[in-house]
């Protein structure tokens, strides 16, 4: 099935909060996705209520060669699981190296393990280009990217294109890709401005569902939920939903 990282090296744009509804939804479905936490700052672990004191019971202990994948994997929300992140994450890229081992770690061990036969993996890479969001790039094959309806957020989803344009070089099979807008206002000129830029710049690559700006959204990381246990008749839970839908329906999921 699917590995989606889910990546944008612009910080604020939603990656962890769409990671998060996605996987609710799928387990939703009857799906049961593994989600897993890339991110030193380890706040889909903390949202999911799976975070750990130690590192060695977080991913950088797969990192550490001490432990397996499978034997990190815990209890997420209803219906998925996750392996968690810890911020000893943030050692990896200088004790590991930048080497093709390095970056192809995650993907190895996933593949060893079977990890991935019978339900998706969903990854929530951090904001910056390093060893970990790497490995998450070399362990999918697909990539979804969330793009906030700012100026800055263009420049940001132009940079994430040129990267991932320069590591066709070196996969053996490129990714999909989908760009999503989220925080999107329908009152402000600006959104629709950006919609339109992103639009010509992007095509079909281009969701045509947008993440609305949407006060449930914002509320339910401060009750470590998901949108669908928090607020499952608000804009944001259609909006994911609408999101999911349009997924699957272009074998994006598939």
């Amino acid at each position: 099935m699917a590995k989606i990282v889910v990546f944008n090296q612009k910080g604020g744009v939603g990656k962890t909060t769409t990671t998060l509804n996605l996987a609710a939804l799928l387990a939703r479905r009857g799906v049961s996705p593994l989600v897993i936490d890339l991110d030193p700052q380890a706040h889909m672990s903390v949202l999911s209520g799976a975070a750990v004191s130690d590192g060695r019971d977080s991913l950088y202990g797969f990192y550490q060669e001490t432990k397996q994948l499978a034997q990190l994997i815990r209890a997420g929300g209803p219906g998925w699981s996750i392996i968690p992140s810890h911020l000893d994450l943030s050692k990896v890229d200088t004790q590991f190296g930048k080497g093709p081992q390095a970056l192809n770690r995650l993907n190895a061990g996933i593949v060893k393990e079977n990890l991935n036969t019978e339900r998706p993996i969903l990854m929530d890479a951090c904001p910056m280009l390093g060893v970990l969001s790497l490995n998450g790039i070399f362990a999918c094959d697909r990539v979804l990217i969330p793009i906030s309806a700012d100026y800055l957020a263009i420049k940001g989803a132009l940079q994430v294109e040129r990267t991932l344009r320069a590591l066709e070089r070196v996969l053996k099979t490129p990714p999909l890709r989908r760009f999503v807008i989220t925080r999107f206002d329908t009152r402000r000129k600006m959104s629709w401005d950006i919609e339109r830029k992103l639009r010509q710049r992007f095509g079909a690559e281009l969701c045509e569902t947008r993440i609305s700006e949407n006060v449930s959204l914002a509320e339910s990381p401060a009750h470590n939920c998901d949108i669908y246990t928090h607020a499952p008749e608000s804009r944001g839970a259609r909006d994911y939903t609408a999101l999911l839908d349009e997924l699957e329906a272009s074998g994006f999921l598939a």
